[in-house]
C-alpha cells in the first residue's frame, strides 16, 4: 500500500473511495490512523470509518468515529473540514433515530461551510429530509446545491443530487421527472469509478420502472443492483425494502415478508440503522397484511409507528398508521374511531402529496359501510374514487373499487358492474405486461374483490348468463395467453441444467440414505436463480385474451353439457350450459365440499395399496355427498351426452369420475369455459407423431411403454439414457401424442418446480414453458401429475395448466397417488380407444369400464381425469 499520509490529497481520496470500494477505504483509513497522522488526516480517516460503520456496520461505533472526526477538524481549525464531518454526523444521528440532534448538526454544518463544501452539506441535508419524509424541504436543499456542484464540475456529487431529487419525485408520484433525473445521473456515473453509487443508480432505475408499472424490468434491475452490491460486499437494506414493494405488487407477499424479516434480523445483529429498521418493519407489515397474516401485520406496523414517531418522521409514521388500521380491519375489527383514524390518515397523506392517500380514503369508506354509516362512507369513497382516472394501475384499481362500493351502496347494479369491468380492465392491462405465468397468476388477487362484487350483483339480478360471464371474467386468466418463452436466454438454460444435475445428485443420495444438506442448499439457490430469471420476462401478448362469448359457447356445445361452478359468498352455484341456455342451481357450502374432497383424496391414497378394500364404501359415500354439494339439482338435467366440468380453483382435487352421476359418462375437466373452447378449436399438428417416454424408478418399469411402442410402430421411444430432458423436450415439441411414464412430484410450495423424473434429473414446468408448441395430446401416467396449486384470485399452477396455453388441447393425468401396477391396464385400454378414433375423455371412460372390479383398479380409474377437449 502506498503511503497515504504523505500529503493531503491522497488522504482526501479515501472519502470518495468509501463508496467505490468500501472495504479498501476502511483498510486504508485504519492504516492512516496507525501512522500518527495530523488532525486533518485523522479527521478524514475517522470520518471514513464512521461512514463505513454507519452504512455497513454498527451505528454506535459510527457515531464514536464521527464525533472524533468532528473534534479533530475543529482542532485543525478547518471550517470546511468541520462542516463536512458535521453533515456526515447529522446523517448518522438521524439514522440512529436522534432526529433533533441530527438536524442541529446540519445547521452548524451549513453555517460553517462555504461554496463547494456547503453545497455538499446541503445535499446531505436534503437526503435526511427525504429520509424524514419532508419532501418539499428536500427539493429546496437540492435546488440550492445543484448549481454550485455543476459549476465546479463535481460529477459525483451532482449525480448523487440528481438521484436524490429523482427519488423524491417518485415518492410524490412524479415518475416522468424522476426518470429524467435518473437518466441524467446515470450518464454522469458512467464517467466515474463510484461502483457503489452505480449500483445505487441501477437500484433507483428499478424503482422508477416499478413506479411506471413495469414489474419485470423492476425485478431485473433490482437483481442486477444486488449483484453489484454483492461484489462490493455491502448490505442491501434499502434494496430489500424496494424489492418487498415490487414483490407485493406482483402478488408475492409471502416472499416479501420473508425478505423483510431476514433483513430486520441482520440489522438487529449488527446494531444497524434505526431508520432502516423502521422502514423494513413497515415493509414487513405491508407484506403480512397482503399475505393474509393480519396479526403479524398488526405487530410489525405497531412497532414501526412507534419508531417513526420517535424519529420524528411524520410522513413515514402516517403510512405505517395506514397499514396498522388496514391490518386491524383484516383481523375483524370495526369501530367509529377507526373511521375517524383512517380519515385523518387520508387527510394527512393528501397533504404530503402521497399516492397512498386514495387507499386511506377507501379504507375509511369500507369501515363506514360495515358500520352502516352510508353518508360517511359516500364522502370517503367519493374522494378515493377520484384516483380511478389517472396514475399507476394500483391507484386506478383503488379508485374503481371505491366507485364499485359507492354504486352498491346507492343500489345501482349497473354502476357496480361498470366499475368492476373498468377496474378489471386496468388490471388486465397490467397483468399482461408480465411474461411469467407465475406472476400473471398471483397478480389476479388484486381483482378478486371486483370480480366477487360483480358476481354478487349478477346473482341478485337472477341472470345465470351474466353470472357465468362474470365467473369467467376472472377465472383461469393465466391460461388466456402463453407465457413469454426465452429459449435463447443462456443464463436461464445454464441454470436449468445445473438445477437438474444437482436435483438428480440429491435424489440419488437420499435413496442411498446419505444426508444432502449442501446439495439441498445449492438446489434452493438455483431455484431462486431460475425463478428470478423467468420473472424478468416482459409480457408479449397484445391483450388479455378473449372474453367469453356465452352465445358462442352455447352454439359450440352441441350435445355437450358444460357445468361451471361459481362461488358467491362461500356458496356453490351450479351453472348448467346446454340446449341454448344457461340454468342456475343452488349448490352447497364450498367449505364443506373442500373438506369432503380432502377426505376422498385420503381414501384414494389408501386404496392405492392392496388391503384397503374396506375404505371403498367410505370413498363412494363421500362421492355421493360431493355430488349433492356440487351438482345438486343439475344432475337431472345433464342429458345423455358428454359433460365438461369447470370447477373453481379450490375444488381442483375433486376426482369427478367418482361422483355417481358422472361415472359412466364421457367426462372432461377444464379450468374455464373459455379454455375449453380454445382447446376444442386447437388443431393437431400435421404429422401427429407419437412420442413415448419411460423414466427411471417406476415400480413396473413403465410396463405399458413397450406394448404401446409395438402398437404405434412409428413412435419415437425414449428410455434409459435417451430419456434425458434436452432430448425429451426436442421430441415433445410439436408432437401429436405424448405418453410420459415417469414419477411425478408436485411442489405445493413452488408449483412451477413440479416435475417428472427423467434419466438426467427432473423435467420441470419451467422446461415445458420453453416448448414452441407442446404436444397436442399428453398422457401423464404417474401419481399426482394433475395436482395444482391454487393462487391469486382463482388461478391454478402446475403441470397441466402449464401445457394448456402452449398448444396442448387435451391432457390425461392423476390428481392422487395411484397403484403403478393398476395403471398399466388402464393406460393400455386408454390407448386402444385413442387408436379407434376416440377423444381422450371417451377413451378414458371406456378404459375405466374395462378395468377389473376390485378396489385398487376402481380407485386408479377415478384418480385419472381428462383435461381440455382433445
Amino acid at each position: 500500500m502506498r503511503d497515504v499520509t504523505a500529503g493531503s490529497e491522497p488522504v482526501l481520496e479515501l472519502l470518495p473511495m468509501v463508496f467505490a470500494d468500501p472495504g479498501e477505504a476502511r483498510a486504508r483509513a485504519e492504516h492512516v490512523l496507525r501512522a500518527a497522522p495530523s488532525p486533518v488526516h485523522a479527521s478524514v480517516a475517522h470520518q471514513v470509518l464512521g461512514i463505513w460503520q454507519r452504512d455497513f456496520g454498527d451505528l454506535r461505533i459510527a457515531l464514536r468515529h464521527l464525533r472524533r472526526a468532528r473534534d479533530l477538524a475543529a482542532r485543525a481549525e478547518s471550517a470546511d473540514r468541520e462542516a463536512d464531518v458535521l453533515a456526515t454526523l447529522g446523517v448518522a444521528l438521524v439514522h440512529a433515530g436522534r432526529t433533533r440532534q441530527g438536524l442541529a448538526s446540519f445547521e452548524r454544518g451549513v453555517a460553517r461551510g462555504s461554496g463547494h463544501t456547503r453545497a455538499r452539506v446541503l445535499y446531505r441535508r436534503a437526503y435526511v429530509w427525504w429520509v424524514l419524509g419532508h419532501h418539499r424541504e428536500a427539493l429546496e436543499d437540492v435546488r440550492r446545491a445543484l448549481p454550485v456542484l455543476r459549476q465546479v464540475a463535481d460529477d459525483i456529487w451532482t449525480a448523487r443530487a440528481l438521484t436524490l431529487r429523482a427519488t423524491v419525485h417518485l415518492a410524490l408520484g412524479a415518475v416522468e421527472r424522476a426518470v429524467a433525473d435518473f437518466s441524467a445521473a446515470e450518464r454522469l456515473w458512467d464517467t466515474t469509478g463510484q461502483e457503489h453509487d452505480k449500483a445505487d443508480a441501477v437500484e433507483s432505475r428499478g424503482l422508477a420502472a416499478f413506479r411506471s408499472g413495469d414489474i419485470p424490468a423492476a425485478l431485473r434491475l433490482l437483481d442486477e443492483a444486488e449483484e453489484r452490491y454483492a461484489k462490493l460486499d455491502t448490505p442491501t437494506y434499502n434494496l430489500s425494502i424496494r424489492r418487498c414493494e415490487v414483490l407485493m405488487a406482483a402478488g408475492l407477499a409471502p416472499e416479501a415478508l420473508a425478505e423483510a424479516d431476514a433483513a430486520i434480523a441482520l440489522l438487529d445483529r449488527i446494531g444497524g440503522q434505526s431508520t432502516r429498521k423502521a422502514e423494513l418493519l413497515l415493509a414487513a407489515a405491508r407484506a403480512a397484511r397482503s399475505a393474509g397474516e393480519a396479526h403479524t401485520a398488526i405487530a410489525r406496523a405497531a412497532v414501526a409507528v412507534r419508531l417513526f414517531a420517535a424519529q420524528r418522521r411524520t410522513w413515514w409514521e402516517t403510512h405505517a398508521r395506514l397499514v396498522l388500521i388496514e391490518a386491524r380491519v383484516a383481523a375483524g375489527r370495526r369501530s367509529g374511531r377507526m373511521v375517524a383514524d383512517a380519515a385523518a390518515v387520508a387527510e394527512r397523506l393528501a397533504s404530503f402529496g402521497s399516492p397512498a392517500a386514495p387507499e386511506a380514503s377507501l379504507l375509511a369508506g369500507r369501515i363506514a359501510l360495515a358500520l352502516g354509516w352510508t353518508a360517511d362512507a359516500e364522502r370517503h369513497l367519493a374522494v378515493a374514487a377520484r384516483s380511478r382516472h389517472g396514475g399507476p394501475p394500483p391507484a386506478r384499481m383503488t379508485g374503481w373499487a371505491a366507485q364499485a362500493l359507492r354504486a352498491r351502496a346507492a343500489g345501482s347494479r349497473r354502476g357496480v358492474l361498470e366499475a368492476c369491468r373498468r377496474g378489471l380492465d386496468v388490471l388486465d392491462d397490467h397483468r399482461m405486461t408480465l411474461g411469467a405465468s407465475e406472476l400473471r397468476a398471483h397478480a389476479t388477487a388484486q381483482g378478486a374483490e371486483l370480480a366477487a362484487l360483480a358476481q354478487e350483483v349478477s346473482l341478485a339480478e337472477g341472470s345465470p348468463r351474466r353470472l357465468l360471464g362474470w365467473s369467467e371474467r376472472w377465472r383461469a386468466t393465466v391460461l388466456s395467453a402463453p407465457p413469454t418463452r426465452p429459449p435463447d436466454d443462456p443464463a436461464l438454460l445454464s441454470g436449468l441444467t445445473a438445477y437438474r444435475e444437482i436435483a438428480a445428485r440429491a435424489e440419488a443420495a437420499r435413496m442411498e440414505g446419505r444426508p444432502v444438506p449442501a446439495l439441498e442448499r445449492e438446489q434452493r439457490r438455483l431455484e431462486r436463480e431460475i425463478r428470478s430469471r423467468t420473472r424478468h420476462m416482459g409480457g408479449a401478448a397484445a391483450d388479455a385474451g378473449d372474453r367469453l362469448d356465452v352465445g358462442q359457447l352455447l352454439d359450440r356445445l352441441g350435445d355437450v353439457r358444460l357445468v361451471e361452478l361459481a362461488v358467491v359468498d362461500g356458496r356453490v352455484h351450479v351453472l348448467l350450459c346446454g340446449q341454448g341456455k344457461v340454468r342456475r342451481f343452488a349448490g352447497g357450502s364450498l367449505a364443506e365440499a373442500v373438506a369432503e374432497a380432502e377426505h376422498v383424496q385420503a381414501g384414494l391414497r389408501r386404496l392405492a395399496h392392496p388391503g384397503a378394500e374396506a375404505r371403498l364404501p367410505l370413498v363412494e359415500a363421500a362421492g355421493r355427498r360431493l355430488e349433492e354439494l356440487l351438482l345438486a339439482g343439475a344432475v337431472r338435467h345433464l342429458g345423455p351426452g358428454p359433460v365438461v366440468i369447470v370447477p373453481p380453483g379450490a375444488l381442483h382435487r375433486v376426482p369427478w369420475a367418482l361422483l355417481p352421476a358422472l361415472r359412466e359418462r364421457v367426462l372432461s375437466v377444464s379450468p374455464s369455459a373459455n379454455s375449453w373452447l380454445r382447446a376444442r378449436e386447437t388443431t393437431p399438428p400435421p404429422d401427429g407423431r407419437p412420442v413415448l417416454v419411460r423414466g427411471p424408478g417406476l415400480a413396473t418399469g413403465g410396463a405399458e411403454v413397450p406394448e404401446l411402442a409395438d402398437r404405434y410402430g412409428t413412435a419415437t421411444v425414449l428410455e434409459g439414457d435417451d430419456a434425458q430432458v434436452p432430448r425429451v423436450l426436442a421430441e415433445l415439441d410439436g408432437a401429436g401424442l405424448a405418453h410420459l411414464a415417469a414419477h411425478g412430484t408436485f411442489r405445493a410450495d413452488s408449483p412451477l418446480f413440479s416435475a417428472l423424473r427423467m434419466a438426467d434429473g427432473p423435467l420441470i414446468v419451467h422446461d415445458f414453458e420453453r416448448l414452441a408448441r407442446s404436444p397436442y395430446r399428453i398422457i401423464l401416467s404417474s401419481c399426482d401429475t394433475a395436482r395444482l396449486a391454487s393462487v391469486g384470485a382463482d388461478e391454478l399452477l402446475g403441470l397441466v395448466t402449464a401445457l394448456l396455453p402452449l398448444g396442448t388441447a387435451g391432457v390425461v393425468a392423476s390428481s392422487a397417488p395411484v397403484n403403478d401396477a393398476a395403471v398399466v391396464p388402464l393406460m393400455l385400454a386408454l390407448h386402444k380407444g385413442l387408436g379407434a378414433g376416440l377423444s381422450l375423455a371417451e377413451a378414458l371412460r371406456d378404459a375405466r369400464t374395462a378395468l377389473p372390479g376390485d378396489a385398487v383398479h376402481q380407485a386408479t380409474g377415478w384418480a385419472f381425469a381428462a383435461f381440455g377437449a382433445a
